[in-house]
């Protein structure tokens, strides 16, 4: 079985609703489907990386799960690179907003607190404030085909999110970020906790930094999604 995540329900929707009626859908409970002759279940997780956390945790205990695809918007640090209305699949999660903040420029340093997420803090393989996805092996894991044009993205999931260039100039600059999200990281470090295959497919819905209309486009971001998830399953 495979679990589809979402933060809002209109996510869920566009995403999926091509392939028949959705049941109701509830905040963090997770409602059984079929798509595509397989298994599923769909989880609106809330928006926000503790609705995330916090609604994964309990969809983990699902028997039979073989993985899950978390689907949604994302803003674009280049809209030049990542038009508005473009696919991307996540290589990498980042959450800036764990360590110690930093004086000058946004985020935070995470080893100065000198405590990782997971792991020992002299390990090579312990978790500070980013892990690394493999897209192509979860979709593999998963038997899903992502579309081989699609970019290749580093996500960046924050609690709030940013509204002036100057935070999104520094963002970019100390994590090399493409996206930001609001619960990427919290999914990819839940299911890297739990051994199961993860997939982040994000559209662009906006520029970072920016609030001018011209930079947004909520509705094609959404359609894009359905477009992105209909290839992706088949």
């Amino acid at each position: 079985m495979l679990l589809f995540v979402t933060a809002t329900q209109r996510e869920m929707h566009s995403a999926l609703a091509p392939f028949g009626a959705l049941p109701p859908l509830r905040q963090g409970v997770a409602e059984s489907w079929r798509v595509a002759g397989r298994e599923a279940a769909l989880l609106v997780a809330g928006v926000g990386l503790v609705n995330a956390a916090l609604a994964l945790g309990r969809a983990l205990a699902l028997p039979g799960l073989e993985g899950a695809v978390n689907f949604g918007v994302a803003g674009a640090f280049d809209t030049d690179a990542l038009p508005l209305g473009s696919a991307a699949l996540a290589v990498r999660e980042i959450w800036p907003e764990y360590g110690l903040a930093r004086e000058h420029g946004a985020g935070a340093d995470a080893r100065a607190l000198r405590f990782p997420l997971w792991g020992d803090r002299d390990a090579e393989d312990a978790v500070w404030d980013r892990l690394d996805l493999d897209p192509d092996h979860a979709a593999k894991a998963m038997r899903l085909r992502p579309d081989a044009a699609w970019k290749r993205a580093a996500s960046l999931s924050v609690s709030s999110v940013t509204t002036s260039p100057q935070r999104a100039a520094s963002l970019r600059r100390e994590y090399g970020a493409d996206l930001e999200n609001m619960e990427g990281f919290a999914l990819a470090y839940g299911c890297f906790q739990a051994g199961l295959p993860f997939l982040e497919l994000r559209s662009v819905s906006n520029r970072v930094g920016s609030r001018a209309a011209a930079d947004w486009n909520l509705a094609g971001a959404l359609e894009s999604l359905g477009r992105a998830a209909a290839g992706l399953l088949g």
